[in-house]
């Protein structure tokens, strides 16, 4: 039989039971933006081309794929929320602005389009190392609380400032410059490029030439070096584990002082950030806005998760379930199950499959508690056959009656009162 792919590759998709682990990963994470003063933005998925240019004028090209006429695909959110910043006049906000989103992004693998799934947040306006711990020990306790607290270590590095890192680069080019015998052709062509990507290399031999290779630390001046101890200071008193890694760097330079990722063996890089104390610059801002961001791979998390047969509680178990044949059981099934809806019991009602063995085959998928199978009959002197499939009992009882019956079984308190218009506020 002939198979054919009609998805795009690149763009995957998200099934129903991934969505039960990224409804979990939202709420977790909302809960701690909450508890944060973060507040929620969301940003077209089309930008114009001209906000990136600056931005990303070293590596434009790179991104050619992702141009629609004078419009980009929404990638690297940072760039979309500082317009968005800048455009709305959010500094006219009390600062500094804690912002986050949660939403699809695209990048480029080997020139292919990547759809993400991204949570992502930033702290717009103040340059404070306890806003970078802040951000670190924030994504260490989330991931703690989801059971995945043995799956990652911390790398922080520092990047610094353009001018700091205009000698740094040199002193990496002459470090390299009688080795490059040693460096595959893709860390040759980087050296040639950007000598600071040689350091991101996977290559077990060229990581041990990174190892020794001259570190930014000592090229810091005075006011960053403080600011670099300060982090690590915090991270201290906030008992967050972490390790300092001369190959954590970032290949653009709107991107300046700290950098760190949260690397997992099986994953790579399951989250990063940095600060972009220039990025405003590069949006034709006059003066610097400080900023530090932090971003989270949806996909691997939820893959981490399932390996870790990390399972979730099923918050949408069915309490009764009708099975109705023909036209006249239909009638009679229909407005009771939405008044058992309006009853708050989770009702599920098979109304459109005439084959009974389709119908209980869909309810032992589901494992309600109790089964109501209406045929003619019952549809007619309105006695109705109820089955607790947890006792294994069955009982008859009056159409009239069966809410109050279904809800004396399994009681008050266990009745789904969520309703997400209780948070409407009526004047």
């Amino acid at each position: 039989m002939l198979e054919i792919e009609n998805k795009i590759p690149e763009f995957g998709d998200m099934l129903p039971e991934d969505h039960k682990y990224y409804t979990f990963l939202k709420k977790v994470f909302r809960h701690e933006f909450r508890k944060n003063w973060f507040k929620r933005i969301s940003t077209p998925i089309l930008e114009k081309k001209s906000s990136y240019v600056e931005a990303l004028w070293e590596k434009f090209s790179e991104f050619s794929n992702l141009f629609f006429d004078d419009n980009i695909l929404r990638t690297k959110p940072s760039i979309p929320v500082m317009r968005a910043y800048i455009d709305s006049n959010l500094e006219e906000e009390i600062q500094p602005v804690y912002l986050y989103y949660i939403d699809r992004y695209f990048s480029l693998v080997e020139q292919n389009i990547k759809e993400n799934f991204l949570i992502w947040w930033e702290i717009i306006w103040e340059n404070d190392p306890i806003l970078d711990a802040l951000l670190i020990q924030m994504t260490y306790s989330v991931l703690c609380q989801i059971w995945l607290e043995k799956e990652f270590v911390i790398k922080i590095n520092t990047l610094w400032t353009e001018k700091e890192r205009v000698k740094y680069i040199d002193e990496l080019k002459s470090f390299y410059e009688n080795k490059k015998h040693l460096l595959s052709v893709e860390s040759n062509n980087n050296l040639e490029k950007d000598p600071i990507l040689v350091l991101r290399t996977q290559d077990e031999d060229e990581i041990i030439l990174a190892e020794q290779s001259p570190k930014m630390i000592k090229f810091l001046k005075k006011d960053s070096k403080a600011y670099y101890l300060k982090v690590k200071e915090y991270l201290d008193e906030l008992w967050v584990p972490y390790s300092e890694d001369c190959k954590v760097v970032s290949e653009y330079s709107y991107k300046t002082n700290t950098i760190w990722e949260f690397y997992s063996e099986n994953y790579w890089i399951i989250s990063e950030w940095s600060r972009h104390n220039s990025l405003s610059l590069k949006l034709w801002r006059t003066k610097e806005i400080h900023a530090t961001w932090f971003s989270f791979n949806v996909h691997w998390v939820i893959s981490m998760l399932k390996d870790k047969e990390i399972k979730l509680r099923n918050k949408d178990e069915i309490d009764l379930y009708f099975v109705a044949l023909w036209d006249e059981a239909k009638k009679l099934v229909f407005p009771i199950s939405l008044e058992a809806r309006k009853s708050w019991i989770n009702t599920m009602v098979s109304l459109w499959t005439p084959s009974m063995k389709e119908q209980i085959l869909k309810w032992t998928r589901l494992w309600a508690k109790f089964l109501v199978i209406v045929w003619v009959m019952e549809a007619r002197n309105g006695i109705l056959q109820v089955r607790n499939m947890i006792e294994w009992t069955q009982w008859e009882v009056k159409k009239d009656e069966l809410i109050e019956y279904i809800i004396e079984k399994i009681g008050i308190k266990n009745l789904d009162f969520y309703s997400p218009t209780k948070d409407l506020i009526m004047k």
